[in-house]
């Protein structure tokens, strides 16, 4: 009756015990760093505090002076091919990774609406003043390059909506170069909404507040929810007026042009593979691969013949548990495209996202997919779908044997995905060592939420900060979530459950199992009616709500009185529903 598979909407096509015990094993034979095998979800999804700790610097050993800054471009531009051609209209490429393209500069005057202080400081050495100059709106906006930087364009390609659209790349976004931390860690930073490109097709190359705001706020918030992204340094706004036809029913308006400088370990995704798989140019995929794996996953060794499969399965495993993060905290990314997946299983190219306010498996955050392809239900199998396409792109690389082995890997997914969910959806409910019957109880939960429309998040962080006496006698005064489950016909057969679940757990103290469940359940996610209100008053020039929310979602496991003032943690307001995104930015 309640069976994980008709409740959590997250099962795929039955994979046998073998196939996921051999990817497993596959990947523990090569490397210990392959996969995670954590028994709860606390290790990838920390509190804030675990996440902000990660660094720690003196304020002597920031920069000052972003003279003294540079990036690099040269491992890059040594080690694989340039188009040839040079300027940035639009054209057919071939027989290269990158071609070189000057930014557009943003037409004036310039406003800094938002900076990420954890990026600035924590992975740019930079000192958070600095970002309060002339120089730096001109840097992060396209202005100016940066000591070092030679500004490239990436060439890859996609099935997009479960098509293959052909050459895509970066249309309205420039590489500017690899910056070297001090601790050693090279990070790429990237300009969106920077101009033209010779990959811009019809595109203008520019973004709009409206979804620059988004990009930054999510990217921050996705990364102190524990879950891997990219990240966004600064946001900056011009006067410059965009075109843009925001849900393509021919209302076209002019808004006002924004880039964000954002950063990742890589922007190399499954679209960067396929494109040179689909053109024949097998001998630049290989070598391709090559600088990916070397620079990315360097417990893979370079003279392994079984390298190219190894790097799938670690792919395959890292996706999986990806997805399986992005159910745990309600995120529907929207775009699912294979070149919208990156090879290093972090979440990039915020669009029309959401966060999933009353739990719903077919909920669909983007007004542009009809079909509820990219529905947050469908997400794991769509990861499913897009692996299968990594797996053809790498089809000229390995050998007959390899491609059997390769398939039996990808039979072993579904199976990595729901063990994941599996200890994820635990953790959530505060639930230690194992019992047959936890995945009755978890899906038992959820298809009463779905019943009763009960909000995703605040009803997991409810029970975080319930007691069990309260529980025991359904006190949920304030707790309008759980009072909305409450309501449920089966509910008290669910808590008796619950209860009878935790009691068994020797050794745990309920304020033990509240700190646990705080820890992994959220208080405050990026819901789309925040970021409306936000982006509203940013069109005005009013940066303050960005500046709020960024600061909020920076601590998102914690409660806070400016949070519950502005109503975060409150029932969506009724306008809220009405809301729509849209691929257009």
């Amino acid at each position: 009756m309640w069976s994980t598979c008709t409740a959590l909407v997250f099962a795929l096509v039955a994979a046998s015990s073998f196939t996921s015990v051999y990817v497993l094993e596959f990947c523990q034979n090569i490397s210990p760093e392959c996969h995670s095998d954590d028994n709860t979800a606390s290790n990838s999804q920390s509190s804030s505090h675990t996440v902000k700790s990660k660094w720690t610097l003196n304020a002597s050993s920031l920069m000052h002076d972003l003279n003294q800054f540079r990036v690099s471009c040269k491992k890059l531009l040594e080690a694989l091919p340039i188009d040839k051609v040079d300027g940035n209209f639009v054209r057919t490429v071939k027989n290269c990774i990158f071609s070189k393209s000057i930014p557009t500069p943003l037409k004036g005057p310039l406003r800094l609406a938002a900076v990420s202080k954890d990026v600035i400081e924590g992975i740019l050495d930079l000192d958070a003043s600095v970002t309060r100059s002339g120089d730096f709106l001109h840097y992060a906006s396209g202005g100016r390059l940066l000591p070092g930087s030679v500004p490239l364009a990436h060439r890859y390609g996609g099935h997009q909506f479960g098509y293959w659209a052909g050459q895509l790349g970066d249309g309205r976004a420039h590489f500017l170069g690899q910056y070297s931390k001090k601790k050693g860690e090279v990070w790429e930073l990237q300009l969106k909404g920077s101009g033209k490109t010779p990959y811009s097709r019809s595109g203008d190359g520019r973004a709009v507040i409206r979804s620059s705001v988004r990009e930054f706020l999510c990217s921050e918030a996705m990364h102190f929810l524990g879950v891997p992204t990219s990240r966004a340094a600064s946001l900056i706004v011009s006067e410059e007026p965009v075109l843009r036809d925001q849900f393509y029913n021919g209302n076209v308006k002019a808004e006002r042009g924004a880039v964000v400088l954002r950063l990742a370990k890589s922007w190399f995704r499954i679209g960067s593979l396929e494109i040179l798989s689909q053109s024949g140019e097998i001998d630049l995929l290989r070598k391709l691969l090559n600088f990916v794996i070397d620079e990315h996953f360097p417990f893979i060794n370079p003279d392994n013949p079984e390298k190219y499969l190894v790097f799938f399965s670690t792919v395959v495993n890292e996706t999986a548990h990806l997805i399986a993060q992005w159910m745990s905290v309600g995120f529907a990314h929207g775009v699912c495209n294979t070149d919208n997946f990156s090879l290093l299983s972090i979440t990039i190219d915020y669009g029309p996202f959401g966060f999933m306010e009353s739990y719903n498996p077919n909920f669909i955050p983007n007004t542009s997919d009809d079909e509820g392809r990219y529905s947050i239900g469908a997400q794991a199998n769509i990861g499913l779908f897009n692996l299968e396409k990594l797996l053809v792109a790498l089809i000229p690389v390995l050998t007959q044997t390899q491609q059997k082995q390769a398939k039996i890997i990808l039979k072993g997914y579904a199976n990595i995905y729901q063990m994941r969910v599996h200890q994820i959806f635990k953790a959530k409910l505060g639930l230690l060592g194992e019992d047959e019957d936890d995945n009755d109880l978890i899906a038992f939960l959820l298809k009463m939420m779905e019943d009763t429309e009960s909000d995703f998040t605040m009803t997991f962080r409810e029970l975080s900060e319930v007691s069990a006496n309260q529980l025991l006698n359904r006190n949920f005064t304030q707790m309008w979530a759980l009072d909305d489950l409450s309501h449920h016909k089966h509910f008290s057969d669910w808590l008796n459950k619950y209860l009878f679940r935790l009691s068994r757990q020797q050794d745990d103290s309920d304020l033990d199992r509240q700190h646990r469940m705080k820890n992994v359940n959220p208080r405050y996610v990026l819901r789309n009616w925040m970021a409306e209100s936000a982006i509203r008053k940013a069109e005005r020039n009013d940066f303050s709500e960005v500046e709020l929310l960024h600061h909020i979602l920076s601590s998102p496991f914690v409660t806070q009185e400016t949070a519950e003032e502005a109503g975060y943690a409150a029932r969506p307001p009724q306008w809220a529903r009405r809301l729509k995104v849209s691929c257009s930015s």
